[in-house]
């Protein structure tokens, strides 16, 4: 039998899946479990070669595998949530099982990270740093990309301190993995696939991103002028860290309003 994602469940109710961002895992999301499975299915999955899912491998580490296997692994309907790398996961699955798609939520998110012609992003040459300091010192890799993450957020250090506490609770990805995981921010653009989303879309932003630029934000809008959008004023690239109980209000406002 071929190897399927673990996933894990609790609560009843309307299904949400939680994709976590790159270098990281599924416990990112666990400071807001507990509030959303009193309403809902909350299922969080670890993407191929993380933390529990860390035995699984894919002949080809892209979106499209990827999304695959979560829907796979999910087996039915549901409102997917995306953070960073998470959320173009996440917009694959709506680009490519529609059917399995209730709503789409990408958080910090962007269908193109890397700065190209008149897309603001992150500069190819830092991603292309990354990789050479992989190759080098994996831990100390996400950790500066960890920084990264929590830049301008107005409690940073405490922001740092959270995410790496969630985190270092399940075992860290190999190298080779993280490479790979690496090269789909670097290499994937999805935008001009957006306009094919027409479920329930919500866009979640941090105004003080480093990794995703406000500029991003308006031609998403323009791009998908059917979806909604919300800025964190005060958030980074960490809103539902830093800012949970704002992130917890405006995730369920617009899940009850979209599906009463």
């Amino acid at each position: 039998m071929a190897q399927r994602l673990k996933i894990a469940s609790k609560g009843h109710g309307i299904p949400l899946v939680f994709i976590h961002g790159w270098g990281l895992n599924s416990a990112v999301w666990q400071p807001c479990l507990a509030n959303l499975q009193a309403d809902f299915e909350v299922i969080t999955v670890d993407l191929p070669g993380f933390a529990s899912n860390s035995a699984m491998q894919l002949e080809q580490y892209s979106l499209v595998e990827i999304a695959k296997e979560i829907i796979l692994a999910v087996g039915k309907p549901a409102i997917y949530v995306g953070w960073s790398l998470g959320g173009l996961v996440a917009s694959q699955i709506a680009i490519s099982h529609s059917s399995q798609l209730l709503g789409l939520v990408t958080v910090a998110s962007s269908p193109q990270f890397v700065e190209r012609d008149n897309w603001p992003g992150i500069k190819a040459s830092v991603l292309a740093l990354f990789h050479q300091q992989l190759a080098q010192d994996t831990t100390k890799t996400i950790s500066n990309f960890l920084k990264i993450q929590a830049m301008g957020s107005p409690h940073i250090r405490q922001d740092i301190k959270t995410i790496r506490e969630l985190v270092m609770q399940h075992e860290q990805p190999t190298q080779q993995v993280l490479d790979n995981s690496l090269s789909l921010l670097e290499t994937s653009d999805i935008s001009e696939q957006l306009p094919g989303i027409h479920q329930p879309f919500l866009r979640l932003y941090g105004k003080l991103d480093g990794l995703v630029p406000k500029q991003v934000i308006k031609l998403v809008d323009e791009i998908v002028p059917s979806s909604q959008c919300y800025v964190f004023e005060q958030a980074s690239h960490a809103p539902f860290i830093s800012h949970q109980r704002e992130f917890l209000t405006i995730l369920k406002s617009w899940v009850l309003k979209s599906f009463p």
